[in-house]
């Protein structure tokens, strides 16, 4: 198949329109449309349907798109790779990890990177769904689990625990429960059963609900329960990182927490040499050793959850 013409196709798969999609190749309409036209010819199949929306794939139309797809995110990944400077970090780093972590670690973080390199551009994907990093569908991954793919270079970063924690005025006002029994008095904050989540914070969570004799909230992110932990709702279970960033945080029964969650960052094995993945990798790994750090200075004689 002619490179020209499935270059049209995917820009105009993409934008679901000849217009559209001769705007971004600076192509007329009508040579849009030729090009389709020998396209389909050539395969002897009907890509699109013309619909009140625009165009429609059909399903022969899904599987071409699905193809050129994954080979421009290949050659987009290629040129970047190019691109790379020897001396200067810049270009797009596609960077995917879940929304608690990216949310309430990475970035309240990213700001020092962006002064360290700016012309560095981040494309944040937020979500708990695995992207599959050898099909290109992220360049680094922060995951909380070891990455399964042989072919995948990883480091551990950290491990995390879930503990609870309720804030100062809270405390003032309800009180510290000492004991487990004495927690089942308060109202407890949690992340939603039917929510994607590792299994060690839902094996933490679950029989501290089932125990609870007052009201009880559950949240969908880490970073709700965190918001009605701030406003006093009551006590909530969250990843022990965010003591970074929320100093007034009182921990709660400091000798339970959950099983450990280990964090991993990972990227494919084209990419060792990419200076954007080099200075990223570089960049968390230093913010981790920083966090530990004043973690130990704060509280000398427990030490902090968190280790490499």
């Amino acid at each position: 198949m002619d490179w020209d013409k499935l270059r049209i196709f995917h820009a105009v798969a993409d934008a679901g329109s000849l217009t559209h999609a001769g705007e971004s190749l600076h192509l007329s309409q009508s040579a849009v449309s030729r090009q389709i036209r020998a396209l389909e010819e050539s395969l002897n199949t009907t890509l699109f349907r013309r619909h009140a929306r625009g165009l429609i794939l059909t399903e022969q139309g899904e599987l071409l798109f699905e193809a050129t797809r994954t080979m421009t995110k290949r050659l987009d990944a290629t040129a970047a790779r190019i691109r790379d400077s020897e001396d200067e970090v810049f270009g797009e780093l596609r960077v995917t990890t879940t929304l608690g972590f990216g949310t309430l670690w990475l970035l309240p973080r990213l700001p020092r990177l962006f002064a360290l390199y700016p012309n560095l551009k981040i494309d944040l994907m937020l979500e708990e769904k695995l992207l599959d990093l050898p099909m290109r569908e992220a360049d680094v991954a922060i995951r909380m689990k070891e990455p399964s793919q042989a072919e995948l270079i990883r480091r551990r970063l950290m491990d995390v625990r879930i503990c609870f924690y309720a804030n100062a005025d809270y405390v003032a006002r309800n009180g510290l429960p000492e004991t487990a029994e004495a927690l089942a008095d308060h109202r407890l904050i949690t992340q939603s059963p039917s929510s994607p989540q590792v299994r060690a914070g839902l094996e933490f969570s679950q029989p501290f609900v089932a125990a609870a004799t007052r009201s009880a909230m559950t949240v969908n992110t880490y970073f709700g329960i965190l918001q009605g932990v701030i406003h006093g709702i009551g006590i909530g279970s969250l990843p022990d990182y965010v003591t970074a960033d929320f100093p007034d945080l009182v921990r709660v029964l400091p000798d339970v927490q959950s099983a450990t969650i280990p964090v991993y960052l990972a990227y494919v094995e084209e990419l060792r040499h990419s200076k954007r993945v080099c200075a990223f990798r570089d960049f968390v790994l230093e913010e981790i050793q920083s966090f530990r750090r004043r973690a130990l200075q704060e509280a000398p004689e427990t030490g902090h959850a968190m280790t490499p």
